[in-house]
Formats: structure tokens, sequence, C-alpha cells
């Protein structure tokens, strides 16, 4: 038994250290990588003519702090802190000092019940995120009327690789789970292999941290997916030890 992990950074290291440490072997091999954006001057108006920030990552909460503290600037004072999961909420709150509110399920539809969400007509809501995703509460806060805008403070770019030569590697390891933290880890992994290549992936125990991430790897062919309801490294743990 071989465990893949794809996420990225030091997060990725971290998780494939545990699952070694539970004396299971793990693989990691990051599809994304990370760089801050070009457009980021506008941040700090942004952020303190807002009624509320949403940090969608800890990715976030890490580029827009850079962004801030290059630009000698700081996070407001006046506005309602919210994250997706857990660790996201931590991270924002060490670096604002102020209260974040999180659901306890780290996805965007649990988000979405917070009670700080239920009645944003005419506020201003910056979401705080990469290149893409998220869309769902963009357009969920956007249909109650809020005045809902993006700060893409980071960019997430594909790691270009050779999938005959991972498959193999992959293979010989006896590979039989697989780790994915994102939908666009799972479509550049689906992008980057043949059909011969994809029939031997979707053969393997893949989990992933949300129901929506489950219903496109069963659209794209997955059989046997496991929804660990969070992407913290410690419930991914769990779930690989559980199998």
């Amino acid at each position: 038994m071989a465990v893949l992990v794809t996420r990225p950074g030091q997060d990725g290291i971290e998780l494939c250290e545990a699952i070694q440490a539970q004396h299971t072997d793990a693989i990691h091999h990051p599809l994304i990588q990370f760089q801050s954006s070009d457009d980021i001057q506008s941040l700090p108006s942004k952020l303190h003519n807002a009624d509320i920030v949403i940090a969608v990552s800890q990715h976030a909460v890490h580029y827009t702090q850079k962004i801030l503290k290059e630009q000698q600037a700081k996070w407001p004072a006046s506005v309602s802190y919210l994250a997706i999961g857990q660790k996201t909420a931590y991270k924002l709150g060490k670096v604002t000092q102020q209260k974040v509110h999180y659901p306890t399920i780290s996805d965007s539809e649990h988000f979405l019940q917070l009670p700080q969400l239920q009645n944003v007509s005419q506020l201003s809501i910056v979401i705080l995120r990469g290149n893409s995703g998220r869309e769902l509460i963009f357009e969920s806060l956007s249909n109650k009327i809020a005045s809902v805008e993006y700060a893409e403070v980071y960019q997430r770019h594909p790691i270009p690789f050779n999938s005959e030569d991972s498959i193999q590697y992959w293979r010989s390891r006896n590979v039989d789970t697989l780790i994915l933290t994102s939908s666009e880890q799972l479509s550049y992994l689906e992008q980057s292999m043949s059909k011969i290549q994809k029939d031997w992936l979707h053969t393997l125990s893949l989990l992933v941290p949300s129901q929506r991430i489950a219903i496109l790897a069963r659209e794209l062919g997955y059989q046997n997916i496991v929804n660990t309801g969070s992407a913290a490294n410690s419930d991914l743990l769990n779930a690989v030890n559980k199998k």
C-alpha cells in the first residue's frame, strides 16, 4: 500500500511525513504551485471599504498578509472576518487579531449557512482567493443583493509532469490511495492522462475534502471515493488510517 499526495507545499510534505510515521508509504507529487498576484495595489482600500472579508484558504491569508506588509498597510479592525475552515480561521485570526467565524464543516455549502451571511443585502463583501475558485460563494451572496468582489491575492499554476513516467513509478510503488484536496488538482490530473492511464487512476481509493469534489470525481469515473469533510491534514490522515 502507498498513498499518493498531490497537496502542494509544506502542507503536502507534512501530510506525507505523518502518513509515513504510521508505517505507510507516501509519495508527494504536487500538481500546482503558488505565487503572488501582480494586481494588488488596490487591496488595502478594498479591505478597508468592506463590511465582510472572507478568506477561502490559508494561502489567501498568507499572500494578503505579505501584500499588506509590503505596502505598509494593516488589516482593518472594523470589518467582520470569515473563513472557510478552522485552520484558515486560526491563521486569519492570528494576523488580524480579530474574531473569525467559520463553519464546522469546511465547504462552501456549510460556509454559506453561517449566521453572519444570512442578512447581507447592500453589504460590501471581499473574497480573498487565488485566480479561481469559490464561485458558489460569490453567486450565492450576490443573489442576496450583496456587493461582492474578489481580491485575487495569489495565482495557482500547474506543474508540468510526464504522465507515462509518473504512472509507471506510482504503480511500481504500489500506490492504491490518492489524496486530492481541490477540484483544480483533480481536473488537471485528469487532463494530463490518457484514457488507459485514467482507467488505472480510477481504480484507486480517492480521498477528497468535500462533497462537491466527490461528485466531480464520480462523474469522471472514480468509484471508491471517501469524503473526509475537511482538508485538514489530521482528518486526511485519519481517513488513511481507516482504510
